[in-house]
């Protein structure tokens, strides 16, 4: 039996969100390869950020600096899709559009290397 009321609808609400969100991760991970890239760094980084952090903070910051660059790229993916879904014809605002959302994921790679840079350097005398 279907629930009723407001958690009937948060559930199905919940239950939609997340297969969309599948949907596009999925979607990412077949069609980009910067995206597949950057999640097979994940897929080594993330359980190095549990040996590497010497506090609660530094794996938040460690952790939070990979899926920061994963939601970058997920927006840039986003971008592109829309601007070559309008026209692969050349148009100079199509272009700076995506540049920009290029410059993202680098800023969004500069943060990653900095956090991950100063906790190594910071964390190095234990090794």
């Amino acid at each position: 039996m279907a629930e009723k009321g407001i958690l009937g609808l948060l559930h199905r609400r919940i239950v939609q969100t997340t297969t969309h969100s599948l949907h596009g991760l999925s979607a990412a991970v077949k069609t980009q390869e910067a995206f597949r890239c950057e999640v097979g760094a994940c897929a080594v980084l993330m359980p190095s950020a549990f040996w590497l952090a010497e506090s609660k903070l530094q794996l938040i910051l460690l952790i939070g600096a990979l899926l920061f660059v994963l939601t970058t790229e997920l927006l840039n993916t986003g971008i592109e899709i829309i601007v070559d879904r309008i026209g692969l014809d050349f148009h100079e605002l199509s272009g700076r559009a995506k540049d920009v959302g290029s410059a993202a994921v680098l800023i969004s790679l500069v943060y990653f290397f900095m956090v991950w840079g100063l906790i190594l350097s910071e964390n190095i005398s234990r090794f």
